[in-house]
């Protein structure tokens, strides 16, 4: 079990994104140039998206859909002009407000912005949960506790990303901690898929659930696996 609460890192994730590196994530989640790495960093993260979605269907008309680290937008948006009505939360104020502003006005309605905790019960229910990128700075435990308590929520699938253990992602990581901690961003927890598919099978609030297609994407600098979970 890992030695800092899953509270205590959602702490540092919800700073860091709100302060430190708020106007680079503006900068890469927009259609502004930016720099060699960042560029495969959004390639990746747009065709991790767009394959989050395709598992969601084209037709999400009367679908209730929680977007778990929502960020900008941008996934709340395309689920929305799909017919979705979406819940998409954050943990950093600032860049939901800046969901809020770049939101379409036509589809605004069917999109609930949140600051918070993606496991708030006020939320309600759902069909499906997307969290992308979302659960890959806990350590694997706290993930899947997290993705269990969510699916007490849920009706019918959850599909969600983690940065894959390999050797390469590893040392980068190891390599990143020795930078002082207040030039780093939250590091991520490679997470190993068979471990994670155990300890998921472990939960009780997952004995009705399964797991079914899981997609790596791999562009420059962004390395991320999904994987969805569907209720039986």
């Amino acid at each position: 079990m890992s030695d800092i609460t899953y509270e205590q890192r959602r702490g540092q994730i919800e700073d860091y994104f709100d302060r430190t590196a708020v106007a680079a994530w503006a900068k890469l989640t927009s259609d502004a140039p930016v720099g060699r790495i960042r560029a495969t960093v959004r390639a990746g993260r747009d065709q991790m998206r767009a394959t989050l979605l395709s598992w969601l269907g084209e037709d999400l008309r009367g679908k209730r859909i929680l977007d778990a680290g929502c960020g900008t937008g941008a996934l709340a948006v395309e689920a929305a002009l799909r017919g979705a009505q979406v819940v998409a939360i954050d943990l950093s104020p600032t860049l939901v407000d800046l969901a809020r502003e770049r939101i379409p006005s036509h589809i605004a309605h069917r999109v609930d912005f949140h600051s918070g905790d993606m496991l708030d019960p006020a939320l309600g229910t759902f069909d499906h949960v997307v969290a992308m990128d979302s659960i890959i700075h806990y350590q694997t435990e706290d993930a899947v506790k997290a993705l269990a308590t969510l699916a007490e929520r849920t009706r019918r699938s959850m599909a969600f990303t983690f940065a894959p253990r390999t050797p390469l992602l590893a040392a980068m990581i190891s390599i990143g901690r020795l930078f002082p901690r207040g030039d780093r961003a939250p590091w991520l927890e490679p997470m190993s898929e068979s471990k994670l598919i155990q300890l998921m099978a472990q939960q009780h609030q997952l004995s009705d659930w399964h797991s079914a297609r899981t997609q790596r994407v791999s562009s420059g600098f962004y390395k991320s696996q999904a994987m969805e979970w569907i209720r039986a």
